[in-house]
């Protein structure tokens, strides 16, 4: 990054504008060091954006699927193209490890793209029975036709999440353009930068102008004008639920589309006969993947009183391997959180757990760094579910565990949650654990793993979201269904 920052603009119509209320600093989490400088948007910007995408919605709307595949295979090859500079943009801003940045963050940004573009040439309709109707009011008789066809909703807005800058991102865009909408994005204020990366690709792949759009502002009022442009159809966004239920709310007013992917607190059932040091092994990425900033960890460890204490154990043994420190060393497992904001919240849980009479086994004081907003993995055990460490997403590298005595109990534990995004089970038996996967409240239930299918629907009961995303399912999410009938 020679000669300084690079001091980014707003697109809004296929123009990079300055933006009306100047820049602000995008901090690495690692060093503190300014790594870019981000437009702040006036909220007349944020509604020109969403005016350029309603005028190049007429137009993309009507383009054929192979056109819109073109152009998003095209923006997967750019990115490809500029990958490496890509991965230290994305590093940089975020303070993930150079595998984090360049296999989780960068990689499935592009794949999601090239899966997008084969998802614009998926079929939109769908045959129905030809029904007989009698004559009557509604006309003569005969055999009427259908088919539901899957249109697109019109402009969203993309409000994205600061743990994943590539990833998180190219699965609203790329499922919105290949179904013929266009987009305004917000990305998260801390991590703007991998957006505009992103848009340039787009823009140069042949998107044409108003198709795309980005907006970026460290107030909230930039968001809130995104939310509540008339000019806006349907809005996707991705964090915490306290915000989601913020923009439901004035999504409420004007019965705007939403598709939510918010908070979670993910439990792990990990009954007696399970595979324990399988289950450390996924219940332990908590720890290092994205330092702990994901939704959908294994945070609530629900541990069945026969392997209670060998759980700990062996959980405060693997933590032995998780080195904390600068993400470009080798050898280091966990970075730091995202902001100082953020490490002083997470610190704050671990002293309320203390406070609430969890067992801190590992963890619970800052490492001891000069620069960057590190905390270390925390291992909080004896907890109870009625505490807030249990009940609150922490959104941190800390887990805590709750013993259980039987199957009962453990399913009545796992969905005492405001929360339903993804669970986990582990078990030797493999009927048992389909069994309790069908009682858990949650949108996904991993068995034995913490892996995921990325064809599968992905989105959450209760206060972990609204609708389902993630292969063809995103595709469904920005279409709208129309009924198309005619007499046989």
């Amino acid at each position: 990054m020679s000669g300084g920052p690079r001091s980014e603009k707003l697109l809004i119509g296929g123009a990079w504008t300055e933006p009306d209320g100047g820049h602000y600093e995008v901090v690495d989490p690692a060093s503190e060091e300014v790594v870019g400088l981000a437009p702040e948007a006036s909220g007349a910007q944020v509604l020109q954006a969403a005016a350029a995408a309603k005028e190049a919605f007429a137009t993309w709307s009507r383009t054929t699927p192979e056109e819109r595949a073109a152009v998003l295979d095209r923006a997967a090859d750019l990115m490809a193209r500029d990958f490496e500079a890509n991965a230290v943009i994305a590093q940089a801003e975020t303070g993930a490890t150079p595998g984090t940045a360049r296999g989780m963050q960068v990689a499935v940004g592009i794949s999601r793209f090239r899966r997008y573009a084969r998802g614009a040439l998926e079929p939109v309709e769908q045959a129905l029975p030809p029904q007989i109707n009698e004559a009557g009011p509604m006309g003569k008789a005969g055999v009427f036709g259908a088919v539901a066809v899957r249109r697109p909703v019109g402009v969203v807005t993309c409000i994205t999440s600061y743990n994943n800058p590539w990833a998180n991102p190219a699965g609203k865009v790329a499922p919105a353009l290949a179904m013929g909408n266009t987009v305004v994005v917000k990305p998260a204020p801390q991590d703007p930068l991998s957006v505009f990366a992103m848009a340039r690709a787009l823009q140069e792949a042949g998107a044409p102008p108003g198709v795309v759009n980005v907006v970026t502002g460290s107030a909230p009022a930039v968001g809130e004008a995104a939310v509540a442009s008339p000019d806006v159809d349907m809005v996707s966004f991705t964090g915490s639920t306290a915000v989601g239920q913020r923009i439901g709310e004035v999504c409420g007013r004007d019965l705007k589309r939403q598709l939510m992917e918010l908070g979670g607190k993910g439990a792990a059932l990990v009954f007696d006969d399970a595979d324990l040091d399988g289950a450390v092994a996924g219940i332990g990425t908590t720890f290092a993947f994205y330092s702990g900033q994901i939704c959908t960890a294994p945070t609530r460890v629900l541990a069945q009183r026969g392997i209670y204490e060998r759980l700990v154990e062996k959980l405060t043994g693997y933590l032995a391997f998780m080195k904390v420190g600068d993400p470009r060393q080798k050898g280091t497992v966990v970075g730091p959180v995202i902001s100082a904001a953020h490490r002083d919240r997470v610190e704050s849980y671990v002293e309320l757990g203390r406070k609430e009479g969890a067992r801190v086994v590992a963890g619970g004081e800052r490492p001891d760094f000069d620069r960057g907003f590190y905390v270390a993995p925390t291992l909080l055990a004896d907890c109870t579910n009625d505490m807030r460490v249990a009940r609150e997403e922490i959104f941190g590298p800390v887990v805590v565990v709750v013993p259980f005595d039987d199957e009962e109990e453990g399913v009545a534990l796992a969905n005492d949650s405001d929360y339903g995004l993804l669970d986990y089970v582990f078990s030797g038996d493999v009927a048992r654990a389909f069994r309790v996967a069908a009682r858990l409240r949650a949108g996904g239930v991993g068995i034995n793993t913490i892996g995921r299918n990325m064809e599968a629907p992905f989105g959450g009961f209760k206060k972990s979201g609204v609708g389902r995303d993630v292969g063809s399912y995103a595709l469904h999410a920005y279409g709208e269904l129309q009924a198309v009938v005619w007499p046989g």
